[in-house]
């Protein structure tokens, strides 16, 4: 049997040619710079909006002014103030004046509670203005409200508030202070806001009203808090 030789090859033999690597296509960024410029978008949106409301507020505080109303303690009668017991035996009238210094803005009074105190204990509690007598005060005007402070209060001093009351009654005169908590609302041509629930500080010295005492009530300005 005759031999099948394989021929011999000039040169060395490496096999069939390998193609080189396909190169990497690169990656669509486009759906990424949407998503940017949506959010930029936005982004501007949004901080042109609150510019906007903020130059609208602007304009509204430049144009109406608006002011938070003003309060006084005018008179004060008081014709009994006993402590005896561990019971305060108490008699006060107090005549008030609220004042409206808007020129555009009218106020609704819906209602008014006052709470009076002695040596820092609450001895009276009293709605001043209830939505049976609620009204509305206009710009640049004045109205007067009062309360009235009749009863007894069961509650306890110490020796030092004691001797203060002492010295109040020797001289008289005693250091009364009272809170009032309002609700009301405010109006800008037909346009009403919501409500309000402003403060009131009144600290005063109230003559206690007797032929013996010669003291007069002066009138106080007191403090009114929105916050």
């Amino acid at each position: 049997m005759a031999d099948n030789k394989q021929p011999q090859l000039n040169g060395a033999y490496y096999g069939p040619a390998i193609p080189p690597p396909a190169q990497p296509r690169p990656r669509s960024h486009r759906s990424r710079s949407c998503c940017c410029c949506l959010f930029s978008f936005f982004w501007k949106l949004l901080i042109a909006l609150i510019v906007l409301a903020g130059l609208a507020v602007l304009i509204f505080y430049l144009v109406v002014q608006p002011r938070g109303f003003k309060f006084y303690v005018d008179e004060a009668n008081l014709t009994e103030f006993d402590y005896s017991n561990n019971t305060l035996n108490y008699n006060m009238v107090l005549n008030f004046t609220a004042r409206n210094p808007n020129k555009k803005l009218n106020i609704y009074y819906d209602k008014v509670e006052a709470r009076a105190f002695y040596e820092g204990s609450r001895f009276a509690n009293v709605d001043v203005i209830t939505h049976m007598n609620s009204f509305r005060q206009y710009k640049k005007s004045s109205n007067p409200m009062s309360a009235v402070f009749s009863g007894q209060h069961v509650f306890v001093l110490d020796s030092d508030q004691v001797s203060e009351f002492n010295k109040d009654k020797s001289d008289e005169v005693y250091d009364i202070y009272v809170r009032l908590y309002f609700r009301i609302r405010f109006r800008l041509g037909d346009l009403i806001s919501g409500d309000y629930k402003p403060k009131v500080k009144c600290d005063f010295k109230v003559p206690l009203s007797s032929k013996i005492s010669n003291a007069t009530f002066t009138r106080t300005k007191c403090d009114v808090d929105f916050y």
